[in-house]
């Protein structure tokens, strides 16, 4: 089994405490930080296919996303480099009414590791909170909104109309969550949408670049 195999079976296994040893050992064998990457966040596609499909259950996401989050600490100096924000910042937070951060923090890893700097506003954020964080960051490229219940949808709508509205300029705004499709994201007024975290560091990029 070869590193980077090794390093997908531990995070998908939750094993937090290896993983980081085990990216080293990955990235000392020659191989790409990138490909290391891309191999973490395929593990914990894999880890939200068998959740969706009720095979584990939150637990098992959590030490998932835990050893995946310490896995990215190992690589994130190399991510980063000497272009810390190339692609600017995101503030990104779960929407008002809303309590869950899983997701959210994922995004945020994701994100962070495509080439922004990412200011995290956190859990229940309200529009105001949005526009604050926008306005007391420099180089605001892109604004992120999460959402996991039906029921905080209504608050994820206005909140994307009420910062377009605000006639700050300069970003684009991305969606995302469980109960949200591109119908439903493309109601809000909202730039992109991203179903997934591994999708959402890939559009984040097209939305910022294009």
């Amino acid at each position: 089994m070869s590193k980077i195999e090794e390093v997908k079976a531990m995070l998908e296994a939750g094993k937090a405490k290896l993983v980081p040893g085990l990216v080293q050992e990955a990235l000392n064998d020659g191989n790409g930080v990138q490909d290391i990457l891309q191999a973490m966040i395929a593990s914990m596609g894999t880890v939200g296919d068998k959740f969706s499909a009720g095979e584990v259950y939150v637990p098992e996401m959590l030490m998932a996303a835990k050893a995946m989050s310490k896995g990215v600490e190992v690589l994130k100096p190399l991510l980063v480099g000497g272009s810390a924000s190339t692609l600017g910042t995101c503030i990104i937070g779960t929407v008002e009414g809303d309590l869950h951060d899983i997701g959210k923090n994922l995004v945020a890893m994701m994100i962070e590791s495509a080439g922004f700097k990412v200011v995290d506003l956190g859990v229940d954020v309200s529009a105001a909170k949005f526009i604050e964080g926008i306005k007391a960051n420099d180089n605001v490229t892109l604004v992120a909104l999460s959402g996991l219940l039906t029921t905080t949808m209504v608050a994820m709508k206005d909140s994307v109309q009420t910062i377009k509205a605000s006639g700050l300029t300069g970003f684009k705004v991305i969606v995302g969550g469980a109960p949200i499709t591109s119908e439903f994201a493309a109601t809000t007024g909202a730039d992109g949408f991203a179903p997934d975290a591994g999708s959402a560091a890939v559009k984040a990029k097209e939305l910022v670049m294009a």
